[in-house]
């Protein structure tokens, strides 16, 4: 459909996972195999289930993912439908699929839900709070993440925004989520406007924290100094608030 090829943007380079990274292939409700990395850690603060943006695949953060290990954090990153080596074709119904397999291939291998922070970036941060209304966690951490793909729509496509509909509509996901939520934007995000983070932030419940990436863009953003940090903070934050 003419709206997914504007949302996704797959890319189909294959990276090889850094040292000390493990390959992993999680199969979907729907039987899609797909294509993880998993970042161990001795004894980690928690575990990051990590949803990717709609362009690129988990080989283009994976510096970003080698950062938060060295922060104490577990991180499972997996790639959407279409992406990187996964199989099918991106949809909203099967990213949402997607999610929820990472999820559940944590679970099945003995990781405590009150241990899981569900972290999304951009698009990610959508389907991360979609599957925090399914899933127990921990917490939330979304970074560059908007209310609903009509308003960033309506930026970039005029009167093509109606085509939307109420895709990835996260704002009115938010009433789901009943755990501490981490929102992190880059002030100078030329994609999706920063104006779109902060209102996610205000419609979240509390605790919540919000981090202001002060100069910086949509993907450059996890260069903003003290951003992995703060996630990294907020996830021993919000296991810590966890009922035992």
């Amino acid at each position: 459909m003419l709206v997914e090829q504007l949302v996704f943007f797959p890319d189909r380079v294959v990276g090889t996972p850094p040292p000390g990274v493990e390959e992993r292939w999680i199969t979907t409700e729907d039987g899609v195999r797909l294509h993880a990395w998993y970042a161990a850690v001795q004894n980690p603060t928690a575990t990051l289930v990590w949803s990717h943006g709609n362009g690129g695949n988990i080989a283009g953060r994976e510096d970003v993912l080698l950062a938060l290990r060295e922060r104490g954090l577990a991180v499972l990153a997996y790639d959407y439908r279409g992406y990187g080596r996964s199989e099918g074709r991106p949809t909203e119904a099967g990213v949402y699929l997607d999610a929820r397999a990472a999820y559940d291939s944590e679970r099945a291998r003995g990781v405590d839900p009150r241990t899981i922070v569900l972290f999304g970036e951009s698009l990610g941060g959508a389907v991360s709070i979609h599957l925090a209304g399914e899933r127990p966690c921990a917490g939330v951490a979304v970074v560059s993440t908007f209310t609903s793909l009509a308003a960033v729509a309506r930026r970039h496509y005029g009167p093509l925004a109606m085509l939307a509909g109420r895709r990835f509509d996260s704002l009115s996901r938010l009433p789901l989520v009943r755990v501490p939520m981490f929102v992190a934007h880059g002030d100078a995000d030329e994609i999706v406007p920063f104006s779109l983070g902060e209102t996610l932030y205000a419609a979240a419940s509390e605790p919540k924290q919000f981090f202001r990436a002060a100069e910086f863009g949509h993907n450059d953003v996890f260069a903003a100094p003290g951003l992995l940090a703060a996630i990294a903070a907020f996830a021993r934050f919000a296991v810590g608030r966890a009922p035992t």
